[in-house]
């Protein structure tokens, strides 16, 4: 009895047993969406509408980068010799040495039996009269640091006979190797994570270290104006830290654009409340530098040059993260319109900000707690504590800079969504390993199963 095929497999023509494979029917496959028309005239792909975007970017970014640069030119105090030190009536030099003893005695020769105070031995360890010993007088009031056998400090060396005592005075503790200990740790955790764009990050936090110090605080010492100092210095540092540890790209600019908008509103703010509050900025240290000086400084300017400078760090963090979400978005779904990239962006946003607000607050009621301890303890009432000179500006510095955070989320959300939705599908949208494999189970139950028959016999 011979074995009748399946219907939906002929036997070949010849007789032949042998199953016939079947040729599985070509699958229409997922073609990225296309620019221009789609009628098939044989027109060549169309330019990306990123490049018309990213021109955009250029045209409007360069001038911003070009007046930085000509402003640093400008400002730069080329020629101006700084007085510092003696010339400023410091006249102190610092030596390092180490306490090999500390007793309790009294303060002065003159009243014996009174252990007020503590009797160090400290040996130089550079200086003057290094590896030799010199006595130091410390009181232990509560407002004196305490000191112990084996400390390393600071002597202030006032410059007269270096073999008298009272030419030296203990000031400080020696904190190189533990800072550098922390800055090796905290680099090392960055490159851990960030890998090369962690090593970018650092390169750019240097950078930005030597624009403060190596232009602002010159600038500003030679007598120009803080505030234009301050928005020059806050320029470069945003194109150099921004570019360097995110690279040259639409998304990066996206993030440059919103934050030099989001800073450039502080900036406004900040002039408008000082002025309406009648800020003065002549705390006690700028009340100091303007008396060592001997030349008046613009104290409101010094004051709004560190409320943007202050803001920018944040700032970046914000619209970089914006910027982020919404690439992410559409790369998940090239599908999304704009609104709807800006407001699943703008609700990342709303989370974000909320967090960030707070930060800025703490962070600025942290570095003044001494401050508000006293006034805590002043018997003042709230609103008087909060209208004096030293919280108020802390209050219109921390505002205005939640007010520049706030405004940061939807500008750089419009921006990027208005931006990515442009880019082309195919640049943006990348597939998963996820999708990879649903794809290759799908292709996999979608083959034919070759089945093979038995001969006679067998």
């Amino acid at each position: 009895m011979t074995e009748r095929p399946p219907a939906a497999e002929p036997p070949s023509p010849g007789g032949g047993r042998r199953a016939r494979h079947r040729r599985p029917e070509p699958r229409p496959s997922a073609a990225p969406p296309t620019t221009g028309h789609g009628h098939g005239h044989g027109h060549g792909p169309a330019d990306p509408a990123s490049k018309q975007v990213k021109r955009v970017l250029v045209i409007a970014l360069v001038p911003f980068a070009l007046a930085a640069i000509i402003g640093v030119l400008v400002l730069y105090p080329f020629g101006h010799e700084q007085r510092s030190g003696a010339d400023l009536g410091f006249g102190q030099h610092p030596v390092n040495g180490e306490v090999v003893s500390a007793v309790a005695g009294p303060c002065s020769e003159g009243s014996p039996g009174q252990d007020d105070c503590v009797i160090l031995d400290v040996r130089m360890q550079d200086g003057p009269r290094p590896g030799e010993n010199i006595e130091q007088v410390v009181p232990t009031d509560p407002g004196s640091p305490r000191f112990a056998v084996g400390d390393e400090v600071v002597l202030s060396y006032s410059g007269a006979d270096a073999q008298e005592p009272s030419s030296y005075q203990v000031v400080d503790f020696q904190r190189g190797t533990p800072l550098l200990v922390l800055a090796l740790v905290f680099a090392a955790a960055v490159l851990v994570l960030g890998r090369w764009q962690g090593l970018a990050a650092l390169v750019a936090l240097g950078l930005s270290l030597v624009v403060l110090v190596g232009f602002v605080l010159p600038a500003v010492l030679a007598g120009e104006d803080p505030l234009l100092v301050a928005v020059v210095g806050a320029g470069l540092i945003m194109f150099i830290a921004l570019y360097l540890t995110h690279g040259f790209s639409a998304r990066t600019s996206t993030a440059v654009l919103g934050t030099m908008l989001s800073l450039a509103l502080i900036g406004a703010l900040s002039s408008l409340f000082a002025a309406a509050t009648s800020l003065t900025g002549l705390d006690e240290d700028t009340s100091s530098l303007m008396g060592l000086l001997g030349a008046p400084i613009d104290a409101r300017g010094l004051l709004l040059a560190g409320v943007v400078i202050g803001a920018l760090g944040v700032l970046d963090d914000v619209t970089v993260t914006q910027t982020s979400a919404v690439w992410e978005l559409r790369k998940a779904n090239p599908a999304l319109t704009w609104r709807q990239l800006y407001s699943s962006g703008l609700q990342i946003g709303r989370d974000h900000v909320s967090s960030a607000v707070n930060t800025l607050v703490l962070a600025y009621a942290g570095a003044a707690l001494p401050m508000l301890m006293a006034y805590a303890l002043s018997g003042r009432s709230f609103g008087e504590i909060v209208t004096s000179q030293a919280v108020a500006q802390e209050v219109v510095r921390t505002l205005v800079g939640s007010i520049g955070l706030v405004a940061a989320v939807p500008i750089t959300t419009a921006i990027a969504a208005a931006v990515a939705v442009r880019e082309p599908a195919e640049s943006t949208h990348r597939a998963s390993v996820a999708d990879r494999v649903g794809q290759a189970a799908a292709t996999s139950a979608e083959s034919p199963t070759v089945r093979r028959r038995r001969r006679p016999g067998v």
